[in-house]
């Protein structure tokens, strides 16, 4: 499940990554996306208002994105340890 190597790579310096990285890592962890005008739009269907989040199409990016991509796949998890009997 997921790309457990970039996440522990992000988690220890946020600086630094692009949109690329950020979607490697969101694909990885089974969100679905979507194009938007001038940003990619990533979706979890395991709770579409929860797991959400907007990336810029830059090469690099303020580290928001990635504190973000970091809080959505904890919270992913949680959600998933909940449903696991």
């Amino acid at each position: 499940m997921g790309d457990e190597y970039l996440l522990a790579r992000m988690m220890r310096s946020k600086a630094g990554w692009g949109q690329a990285d950020l979607e490697r890592l969101y694909l990885s962890f089974g969100f679905d996306k979507r194009e938007g005008g001038k940003h990619s739009v990533y979706v979890h269907p395991a709770d579409p208002r929860q797991l959400r989040a907007t990336v810029a199409r830059h090469t690099s990016l303020p580290t928001g994105y990635v504190q973000t991509a970091i809080r959505l796949i904890r919270l992913l998890k949680e959600i998933q340890s909940e449903s696991d009997p």
